[in-house]
Parts: C-alpha cells; structure tokens; sequence
C-alpha cells in the first residue's frame, strides 16, 4: 500500500468508535490485553485541553486505519506558565504499521498546530523513532515530566525557531491523563 492512498483529515464524532478500535489494536499486547489509551482518548476529547482540529484520522479506502491527538498542556515553573501541547497516542492499525501511516499523522499535526499558532510538543515516547521529526529531549530545554522515567523518553520539538526559549519547569497534564 502506498501512503499516498491515506487521507488525512480532521475526526468527526462518528469516527469515535472506530478510532477506539484503532487504539485498542495498536496497543494491545500480550501483557497489555486491555490497553488503556483508547479510555484517555475518550477522557480527553471532553476536556477543556482537547482541540478538536488537533484530533487527526488516517483513511485508507474510507477505513479508519490510524489516529493522532494533541492536547493542552502547561510547563509550570514556579509563578511562570507556559503553554505546549502533548502528543498521546499515536496510533496505527497492526496490519498497516511500518508504511509511514504513523510518519505522516506526525508531520500533518506538526503542521496544524503550528498553523494554529503552537509553538511547541512534548511527549513520552520511544528514544528511537520521534528524534526523526526533530524531536529532542526534553533535558535539553531544562523541562521535565511530573513522574520517573528515562530522560531519553522525555522528548520536544520547537514549531517554531525558539519556541521553547525560556520555557523551563515541569510538565503539567490535564488531570484526566490520570498523573
């Protein structure tokens, strides 16, 4: 399958359902049989971190195949707030996973969010894949993430030059990420 068969748009709520069953089967392990990202999802889309233009579907021959969120987020050092978006979860289908598909929601939501005037994306995620898309770790920006894990999980991007100058302090997510 070429990506170029993929469209990339804006979900609707009739996608619900099926971008659940996208989550559940893209995370869903055999120690992981009940992953809990498709309830985050859900949980997020009715609070007020959710933006709903930042809630993107891949569609391969009217099947939704794969699904990207992005939400509000703070960096709270001391007294100072500043705004960033989180990306949980990104999510493609098993059987079309490694064909770009997941490459492709990245790219499309860095865009939209810059476009919407976002300067910046923090995420936990794997050391080895999002360092493509420019991310980097979070150390580097002096921002770290409310709960232990290895530094080189704690990644950013700048969507723009210097968009994360002077943002320093912890990551603050919506309390329905549960943290």
């Amino acid at each position: 399958m070429k990506t170029s068969t993929i469209e990339l748009r804006q979900e609707a709520s009739e996608d619900h359902s099926a971008v659940f069953h996208v989550l559940k089967a893209a995370f869903r392990t055999e120690s992981n049989p009940d992953p809990e990202e498709p309830d985050l999802v859900d949980r997020l889309r009715k609070s007020h971190a959710f933006i709903p233009e930042l809630s993107i579907v891949a569609e391969h021959q009217g099947k939704i195949v794969g699904h990207i969120l992005l939400t509000k987020i703070k960096v709270i050092d001391g007294t100072k707030e500043s705004d960033s978006l989180a990306l949980a979860p990104v999510s493609v289908l098993p059987a079309f996973q490694g064909q770009g598909i997941g490459g492709r929601l990245i790219e499309h939501a860095h865009e939209m969010a810059k476009a919407m005037g976002h300067q910046s994306i923090i995420l936990l995620g794997h050391a080895d894949y999002y360092p493509r898309f420019g991310y980097r770790q979070t150390t580097e920006f002096g921002i770290k993430m409310p709960f232990e894990v290895p530094a080189e999980n704690c990644l950013a991007i700048e969507l723009v030059k210097d968009g994360l100058m002077g943002v320093r302090g912890r990551v603050q997510y919506p309390s329905e990420f549960g943290i």
